[in-house]
């Protein structure tokens, strides 16, 4: 009868040597040895379990941060906030450029508190909301907000203050994009023009219920490049103590109502062109106190007045080159050269 060798289980057979489960085991003739347990294998054995440990944590914090930090519909700013933080409503972001590239497309910016957001240039839909809040950006030397969208993208501007305190350039510049909503904005202070309209290709602007007071070359510029068109719509909108009130050329087509251009240094409503049509209704609407004229019609261009009160100007109705046709419902008196239309038609 063979001879068999007793092990106590858990106890060192052989000093040095002991059967562990964790490490591979060699049979031999239904027997199994294992490998001598060395201070080195010990050592060697811990070092690559810490290491596993180590590359699961990382992975874990790895997926942890990506989905903290996707792209989320609606962020959030506050005046307390961080651009540091994911932008969520318990952690906000600081500045309307920090929570922009943590919005997604078509998402929306809201303000949480009053502050001063800074500049930023938007490359997408989105909407930037300050509703309930006094969401301002001070600049200096720099723009306002730059709108430089995507062909069919949709940016809406709402409830927000821009200042320019005297040495910013423009309060919002519309380079592309499709449409171009701003609403019940104030934007003032600014160099150059309040809203700035030079998109290279064709697109719409609609503006409502903003005040537009105090920048230096003018209220509202609209001039498209030259192979594209610009559709504008000003309702409810005050343009006061600007350069001028609004000015459309080559390729616009502008339509005011329920809008006041008043005590601006030069024209409170301008069309005038080089070679391409340009088009301005102009109804229930009031252009007074200007430094120059209230309505100027230059070549290529056509203005059309109903329900308008054209006062207290320099001039009140000139046409150098275009057109102004009345409705025959206009009250122009009391500049210091009224004018007259150039044709009165009867309303339909």
């Amino acid at each position: 009868m063979p001879s068999r060798t007793r092990v106590t289980v858990g106890a060192e057979a052989t000093p040095g040597v002991r059967h562990d489960p964790c490490i591979n085991l060699a049979g031999h003739r239904g027997t199994s040895a294992a490998p001598p347990y060395t201070r080195e294998n010990r050592m060697l054995r811990r070092s690559l379990l810490a290491g596993t440990w180590m590359v699961a944590a990382c992975a874990l914090q790895l997926a942890l941060a990506s989905g903290a930090y996707a792209q989320a519909t609606r962020t959030w700013v506050s005046g307390v906030g961080d651009d540091a933080n994911p932008c969520s409503r318990t952690a906000p972001c600081k500045t309307f450029a920090g929570a922009i590239s943590k919005t997604a497309a078509g998402g929306e910016i809201n303000a949480i508190d009053p502050a001063g957001y800074g500049a930023v240039t938007i490359t997408k839909s989105i909407t930037i909301n300050g509703a309930g809040t006094m969401a301002s950006a001070l600049v200096a030397g720099t723009n306002g907000i730059v709108v430089q969208a995507g062909a069919a993208d949709v940016v809406v501007l709402k409830d927000l203050s821009l200042n320019g305190i005297g040495l910013g350039l423009s309060g919002i510049r519309f380079l592309a994009g499709a449409e171009l909503h701003v609403e019940r904005c104030d934007i003032r202070g600014f160099t150059q023009q309040g809203i700035d309209v030079a998109p290279s290709a064709s697109a719409s602007i609609f503006v409502s219920n903003t005040d537009l007071r105090n920048n230096d070359a003018g209220a509202i510029y609209i001039h498209p490049g030259a192979s594209a068109n610009v559709d504008a719509t000003l309702d409810h909108v005050l343009m006061q103590g600007n350069g001028r009130g609004v000015r459309a050329e080559d390729g616009s087509s502008v339509a005011v109502h329920n809008s006041t251009a008043a005590g601006n240094t030069n024209n409170g409503f301008v069309a005038m062109a080089v070679s391409r049509a340009v088009d301005m209704t102009i109804s229930d609407s009031m252009s007074s106190l200007n430094g120059a004229v209230g309505a100027y019609s230059g070549a290529f261009a056509t203005i059309r007045l109903s329900n308008t009160v054209i006062t207290g100007n320099n001039v009140g109705l000139q046409a150098a080159g275009g057109a102004i046709v009345s409705f025959g419902n206009n009250s122009v008196s009391g500049n210091a050269t009224n004018g007259a239309p150039t044709q009165t038609v009867a309303r339909m």
